[in-house]
């Protein structure tokens, strides 16, 4: 991959770290509001359950997106993490976050339960 690619790429997740860094209107959503009436309750109770949701998947891409800088610095940018095989332009042009190649990613998606989350999902090697 070219150093303008690499940039252009730097440039982009920088952007959408920005973005994210600043969820300070989803945490607005989860604090806690006293109501007498039941049904506002159970209202502001699935408000806060969205909103968390909201949170928890920005924190996650959040994490993803600072892994991709530092595959950027480190030179391993649009390397899957599992095959090692390129990353598809296409892919990272619409993922840039992308850690693993489609192949991997699907298989990853289906099989969650055999690998640990730990930021990055790493697939047991073929043999």
């Amino acid at each position: 991959m070219k150093t303008i690619e690499f940039e252009h790429f730097r440039k982009m997740l920088t952007v959408k770290q920005a973005e994210l860094s600043d969820g300070r209107s989803n945490r607005d959503a989860i604090a806690i509001e006293t109501t007498a009436d039941e049904l506002d309750r159970i209202q502001q109770a699935q408000e806060r359950d969205f909103a968390m949701g909201a949170i928890d998947r920005d924190s996650l891409r959040l994490r993803e997106i600072r892994s991709a800088l530092e595959r950027i610095n480190d030179g391993t940018f649009g390397m899957c993490l599992n095959c090692e095989e390129e990353i598809a332009a296409k892919r990272l042009a619409a993922v840039p976050w992308a850690a693993l190649c489609i192949v991997c990613q699907e298989v990853a998606e289906r099989a969650p339960s055999d690998f640990e989350d730990q930021g990055e999902q790493q697939l047991p090697r073929a043999a």
